[in-house]
């Protein structure tokens, strides 16, 4: 088995979260990836500057300046902020980048953690980067200190389908985070109210309801369910508290894609 960094971060509704930390390879290889993306949106964008140069001169210079300056710095916030955390390259090579306690980055995060690429990437091929990497626990550059993010591995393997439904009452039809969508018209679900912290809170006890006792498992289901059904529009209230936490997953998956 290869040694894989972790961090775990405690939840409000009592659920340990896991995170499997991004290494120094696969970071690399994602910022290559988005590297090579940058570089060929600077080049067309230069190559269009100059063949407007002698219509305008300087003005076409500084406009691929500053266009070039906005592709190397807005590439990353602009994916980060929008796509969940996740450049082209981060979600080719299954990386995202969230907060440390694990909700989803902002502008303003994304913003602070990709300014401070200056000084990672000093005095060559990011050495300070990956110096600051290889010297923290959770595997941080100097911008993901700042910034109070992670680079996390994403999950790619379904979880295991549950035999039985202690609060659910009966047995389980959920075989995956998106296949209960199949079973259940879930369109009519408004669940834009909850929360990535909430959804990571639900997908971690569906995962490991299983190794739960059949109280402990009862009551957490029972809490979870009771603090996320007024956020959910239109659900149906006779749906036992495991299966509406399967369903709101799910719709929140649909959502999403």
């Amino acid at each position: 088995m290869l040694y894989e960094d972790r961090m775990a971060v405690a939840t409000p509704e009592g659920v340990t979260l896991e995170f499997t930390l991004a290494g120094v390879g696969s970071r690399f290889f994602a910022g290559l990836l988005d590297a090579l993306i940058q570089g060929v949106l600077v080049l067309g964008m230069w190559l269009l500057t100059w063949a407007g140069t002698n219509a305008v001169g300087a003005w076409a210079i500084a406009v691929g300046v500053v266009g070039s300056f906005v592709v190397v710095f807005g590439y990353d916030i602009a994916f980060e902020t929008l796509a969940s955390g996740r450049t082209l390259g981060k979600r080719w090579t299954g990386l995202r980048v969230v907060k440390v306690g694990g909700a989803p980055v902002t502008f303003t995060t994304s913003a602070v953690r990709n300014l401070l690429r200056l000084v990672d990437i000093l005095p060559t091929a990011y050495l300070v980067g990956i110096a600051a990497i290889l010297a923290t626990p959770h595997n941080q550059r100097l911008g993901d200190l700042a910034a109070g993010t992670i680079v996390v591995r994403e999950r790619t393997q379904p979880v295991a389908p549950a035999t039985s439904s202690a609060a659910g009452g009966g047995r389980s039809s959920w075989t995956g985070w998106s296949d209960a969508a199949v079973h259940a018209d879930l369109s009519a679900w408004d669940v834009s109210a909850v929360t990535a912290e909430e959804v990571a809170a639900v997908r971690e006890f569906l995962a490991r309801r299983e190794s739960l006792t059949g109280e402990a498992r009862t009551r957490l289901a029972r809490s979870l369910a009771g603090r996320l059904r007024p956020k959910v529009a239109l659900p149906d209230e006779r749906i036992g508290p495991e299966k509406f936490l399967e369903r709101l997953v799910a719709a929140k998956a649909g959502r999403a894609q």
